[in-house]
């Protein structure tokens, strides 16, 4: 029996050494020497090892801890701590409404002498900032909310508000037309009007929100959701779109300081800042809706944390996306070359609707045929934007709002020696600064994409490398073959 078990020994080791020759293609190391082939193999399941280790505890810090997990009330914390960062801005707009616009000297400087007005029109637009004091707060309020159900998809709930809005205030103009407020303060009945506008509209959404998201936010929330809501991160996020909300707002009173100075404070310059208040309404109408496609990819695309768990089901993806945005140009451009560049309806829409006179009307289609290239900008701005928000990139989006403002003015100092003035240098500054800020959006995309291009390029190349240690590894079984015969020998 020891015989045939040493005779036999000759014959398992030429078996071994051609598995091994198999095993050992493609290595540096010369396969020649036994020891030096169990050594290299040795020192690769080692190394393979490693790895896997590493990758398990990565893997492990990318599932919640049981033992860390959060309770229901520290999971509500975050959306109560939303509401700090706008109220503080809002309490910070009323407090500079009220004390720097209505009452300080610099009110006086910037509503009488910038804009050439007398004291009468100065004293009534101090007072009716005075009156708008607290109309900030509501808003900020309202759109807080308002974010929190456009993120859960209960936008048919944010749109019926608006709508609430609308008619509210129509309704309280009819009511306070037939008061004597009429007669004492004409200035109340629009500002009264948007106050019950604004508190219909903020009350219908503090209830959806308490009726269909309050309860349920704790299951909605916490790390696997993206992370905890912090006040660091809400303002990193938060300061570039609130950043590029206050250029676009301080951009018509820059249009309309400039085209009144332009005119030297004449009856000229009156009706040039008359017609601009005619036509940005109607102007707005065809392309103002594009600004909400923002909301789209953070609602929809699935690289948003939140949508894998609360809608797993869905089908929409970016492809999805972008179709409905062009859809969305397309019908803008439609309506906008429709009303505005078909002889006589822009006309009877400032007649009939605004209610000026004929003649008057005519000087304004000409700035509204230049709101018609608006909705190209609009809608490539509205869209780079929201997929910024998806990825929590937007401090990329902070210059694109500095560059607005400078091309603007730049377009308002050099366009009239041009010979462009009046209400059309108004309106052709404005989409000069949307196609800057568009422009530099676009740049900004750009570079975030690219990053990401090469981030996902480099863990593809990390993820290959271990997929080729892997193959490169002997079967377990062949590997104690190798350790047991080597035992055997010696």
């Amino acid at each position: 029996m020891m015989r045939d078990h040493n005779n036999k020994k000759p014959h398992d080791l030429e078996d071994l050494k051609s598995i091994i020759s198999k095993n050992c293609t493609g290595l540096s190391a010369p396969c020649s020497s036994f020891h030096g082939i169990e050594s290299s193999t040795v020192r690769k399941r080692r190394h393979w090892r490693k790895k896997q280790r590493v990758h398990c505890v990565q893997q492990m810090h990318s599932f919640p801890s049981r033992r860390k997990r959060r309770s229901p009330v520290a999971n509500r914390q975050p959306p109560r701590t939303c509401n700090y960062s706008p109220t503080a801005a809002s309490l910070l707009q009323t407090l500079q409404e009220t004390k720097i616009q209505a009452y300080s000297d610099l009110g006086y400087y910037i509503i009488n002498k910038l804009h050439h007005v007398d004291e009468s029109v100065g004293s009534k637009t101090r007072r009716a900032f005075l009156y708008l004091a607290a109309f900030p707060f509501m808003d900020a309020m309202a759109w807080t909310h308002a974010g929190i159900l456009l993120k859960h998809k209960y936008s048919f709930l944010v749109g019926c508000a608006s709508i609430s809005d609308v008619i509210a205030q129509v309704v309280f103009v009819a009511i306070l037309l037939h008061s004597h407020l009429e007669c004492r303060e004409p200035l109340l009945i629009p500002i009264l009007s948007l106050y019950m506008g604004a508190l219909v509209r903020c009350t219908t959404l503090c209830l959806g929100y308490y009726r269909n998201i309050h309860d349920v936010i704790p299951d909605r929330s916490g790390p696997e959701m993206g992370g905890e809501a912090t006040i660091r991160k809400m303002l990193s996020f938060w300061w570039p779109l609130a950043l590029i909300l206050a250029t676009q707002r301080i951009s018509r009173p820059i249009v309309n300081l400039f085209v009144s100075r332009d005119l030297g404070g004449s009856s000229s310059a009156t009706e040039a800042v008359a017609i601009l208040t005619a036509t940005y309404p109607v102007g707005h109408m065809p392309y103002g809706w594009l600004t909400e496609i923002r909301a789209v990819y953070p609602a929809f695309d699935k690289n948003n944390p939140s949508n894998k768990l609360v809608n797993t089901n869905s089908t929409v993806t970016a492809t999805h996306i972008k179709k409905f945005t062009f859809v969305c140009m397309a019908l803008s451009l439609t309506l906008c070359f429709v009303m505005f560049w078909t002889p006589n309806v822009s006309e009877k829409i400032l007649v009939d609707i605004i209610g000026v006179d004929f003649a008057f009307a005519e000087l304004c289609v000409v700035p509204l045929r230049i709101f018609s290239f608006f909705p190209v900008p609009v809608t490539v701005r509205a869209h780079l934007t929201g997929w910024l928000m998806t990825l929590k990139k937007t401090f990329v989006l902070a210059p694109s709002s500095v560059l607005r403002i400078i091309v603007l003015i730049t377009s308002l100092i050099v366009l009239p020696y041009l010979g462009v003035h009046g209400a059309t240098l108004g309106v052709g500054s404005l989409l000069a600064g949307f196609v800057g800020e568009s422009t530099m959006v676009a740049i900004a995309a750009c570079y975030v994409y690219r990053k990401q291009k090469k981030k996902r390029n480099e863990n593809e190349t990390s993820a290959e490398g271990e997929d080729s240690a892997m193959t490169d590894m002997p079967h377990t079984e062949e590997m104690t073959d190798i350790v047991e015969m080597r035992e055997e020998n010696e």
